[in-house]
């Protein structure tokens, strides 16, 4: 296993960092409206990032689904961009020194993959570690973006206000990270923003401010972000408007609202809304081009 785990990655530069707060933002997994990839997109550009391991994707990723992008100018190649998982150092966020996994999930090694996080993360002596992620949810988007959690023990589940769940579903990668650094005695917690399901294929950066929040509640790493904050402003005024001309869509966001209210919202009937969908998916494409 060692062998295995040394020819997954190699160090670049080992900090010694004070009981780090290790984030999980891996790409590819549940992750409605990207909003996970906003939140760590947002630490990365607001901060200095310093690649401290990089890892194999000759071994950990299918080439065939994930492939390199040529660069072209006038036909002649200039570049060659391969994939790449990296675990990097966060410089410059208030809180405790964070540390942040990200690029696409791989699509094999789980296991040894995750004996390695496993060993850098007693390498590191990481204090915690939080996962991110996003899922289509009955909510609507007039009201606070929920979140909710796979926590390593119920006192980790207890520490906030999540939603919680008793069920059985497919596991990303990084639930088996966290799962298994909770083995070795590292609290570990997966945040989940809920998003409503009628906007879960377009961009809501309400969801990714929420996350963000989220991160910060639990495990003390705060980043503002202005511009975030202002899209989530926007968004919402422009989804008020858009659905306060047709009253089918209010209606449709009434009963969302009843259902959300309601302490088993979770066991409420999922009211229609394919036409809404459509529309405000589409409109919200066009702010993100704009």
């Amino acid at each position: 296993m060692e062998n295995n785990q040394e020819y997954l990655f190699e160090f670049i530069e080992l900090k010694e960092l004070k009981e780090p707060v290790l984030i999980l933002a891996l790409d590819g997994w549940i992750d409605s409206s990207g909003i996970a990839r906003s939140v760590k997109e947002s630490l990365l550009s607001k901060t200095q990032s310093q690649t401290m391991v990089n890892f194999n994707t000759d071994k950990l990723l299918d080439h065939r689904a994930r492939r390199p992008i040529l660069n072209l100018n006038d036909g002649v190649v200039e570049s060659l961009e391969w994939p790449s998982i990296e675990l990097s150092h966060i410089e410059g966020l208030e809180g405790p020194d964070a540390c942040i996994l990200h690029g696409p999930e791989p699509d094999h090694e789980w296991k040894i993959f995750s004996q390695a996080i496993k060993s850098i993360c007693h390498d590191l002596n990481v204090s915690l570690v939080v996962g991110l992620g996003a899922y289509p949810a009955a909510v609507p988007h007039t009201r606070p973006t929920r979140l909710s959690c796979t926590a390593s023990s119920a006192e980790m589940a207890k520490k906030l206000d999540f939603v919680t769940a008793s069920v059985k579903v497919p596991a990303g990668l990084q639930a088996v990270i966290e799962n298994g650094v909770a083995e070795d005695g590292i609290p570990s917690i997966g945040l989940w923003a809920q998003v409503p399901h009628y906007l879960s294929t377009g961009p809501y950066p309400p969801a990714a401010v929420e996350l963000l929040e989220g991160l910060r509640s639990i495990s003390g790493i705060y980043s503002q972000d202005f511009q975030l904050d202002q899209k989530a402003l926007n968004t919402r005024s422009h989804l008020d408007q858009l659905i306060g001309s047709n009253e089918e869509h209010l209606a449709m966001i009434e009963k969302l609202e009843l259902s959300y209210d309601q302490l088993n919202s979770s066991e409420a009937s999922l009211p229609s809304g394919d036409d809404l969908a459509e529309e405000l998916q589409n409109f919200l494409r066009s702010q993100e081009e704009s």
